[in-house]
């Protein structure tokens, strides 16, 4: 039979076209992430959450911590100390933040440093997740995750060097545009710093693997712009990612305050919930209602609030009975509750809080 050979600047065409339309066929490639399992979840009924971080919740300022001082506080950070109050008061689950606007992370990352290209890394040596989940687990206890949806908005070399600088009106991001140079190429989307993001929390999701069981995302406020698109990046990518690991891991979007709670992705497994002077009553098909009904469009009907004056500082603001008729409420008619408490620099649950969660476990542990 005879052989027929292709001639070199063709098969040269052939090569980069093939390759071309490999790489736009998977930038287009739909991607569906596994459901979380949220059965666990709604048995749960309420579990706690910590803003442990290196600056205040939601402060835009940039802070004097050092990267020696912020390691000297994680390394202190009593893990089992808080696995014993947790499980004391019977806790379903725990969220901590692995950061937020400083910049300082509680786990190691590698990828964020490559990317991000500080000589000295602004990640923690120890990685607390892990330790939290390793005490945890043992105890029934399951660990959850919080992240943001953008770059440390207090951090100039991160927000420039993942590319997180929109040609539109950062402040809807809640970034303060005159501390950053927008980078030249960067798209409405931002693409790039997506694409970054994601490959930072895979290789988190991929480490930690089946020790955490779910994430909350924080920020997701342009969702129009930047993740409700056919083509990744978008919310399915962004949620694939925190699955890498973990393939029933749930995932939920913040789009800030909403009451009635609502469902702000199609691939979200729970709802984001946040709440903060008004506490929801309910949801029926958008409407108010005198019952929750326990999903919300599919995904698990959940509301997070803070039990001090604000997210993660302050005395209680309600009383032992609100508190705990609440929770009882949200919980009798099929949804979830987490509760955010103020923690001790070393980890602990300070203990006018604890009080209350002993008095809560009474109503809602049998």
């Amino acid at each position: 039979m005879k052989k027929y050979s292709m001639h070199p600047v063709l098969f040269m065409f052939f090569i980069f076209f093939t390759v071309q339309f490999s790489l736009r066929a998977a930038e287009t490639a739909d991607i569906h992430p596994a459901r979380g399992d949220t059965s666990w979840f709604r048995n749960a009924k309420w579990g706690i959450f910590f803003h442990y971080l290196a600056s205040p919740a939601s402060s835009t300022e940039k802070i004097a911590m050092t990267i020696d001082e912020w390691n000297r506080r994680i390394n202190a950070f009593d893990v089992e100390g808080l696995a014993k109050q947790l499980e004391e008061v019977k806790a379903g689950y725990f969220f901590i933040t692995l950061g937020q606007n400083s910049g300082f992370y509680l786990s190691p990352n590698a990828t964020y440093d490559r990317l991000v290209g500080y000589e000295i890394s602004h990640c923690s040596h120890r990685d607390l997740v892990a330790d939290l989940a390793a005490a945890l687990k043992p105890r029934g206890i399951r660990m959850m995750v919080y992240f943001t949806a953008s770059a440390p908005c207090q951090d100039r070399q991160a927000i420039e060097k993942l590319r997180c600088t929109p040609p539109w009106d950062a402040k809807r991001l809640g970034f303060n545009p005159d501390i950053y140079t927008v980078q030249p190429g960067v798209d409405a989307r931002m693409t790039d710093f997506q694409r970054n993001w994601e490959s930072i929390i895979n290789e988190w999701s991929l480490r930690w693997g089946k020790n955490v069981h779910g994430w909350w995302i924080d920020g997701a406020y342009q969702a129009d712009i930047m993740y409700r698109n056919p083509n990744p990046p978008n919310f399915e990518s962004f949620a694939a990612a925190m699955k890498a690991g973990n393939p029933d891991s749930m995932v939920c979007f913040n789009p800030g305050v909403k009451v009635p709670v609502i469902k702000h992705a199609e691939c979200e497994d729970y709802t984001a919930g946040e709440i903060a002077d008004a506490f929801p009553m309910g949801y029926d098909a958008g409407k108010w209602s005198r019952t929750v009904g326990g999903r919300v469009n599919g995904a698990q009907y959940h509301v997070l609030t803070f039990l001090g004056d604000f997210w993660g500082r302050g005395k209680p603001r309600m009383s032992e009975e609100m508190f705990t008729a609440y929770t009882k409420y949200i919980n009798d008619r099929g949804g979830v509750i987490t509760w955010d408490i103020p923690p001790m620099e070393n980890g602990h649950i300070p203990e006018e809080f604890l009080a209350m969660l002993r008095a809560l476990k009474k109503v809602t542990r049998q």
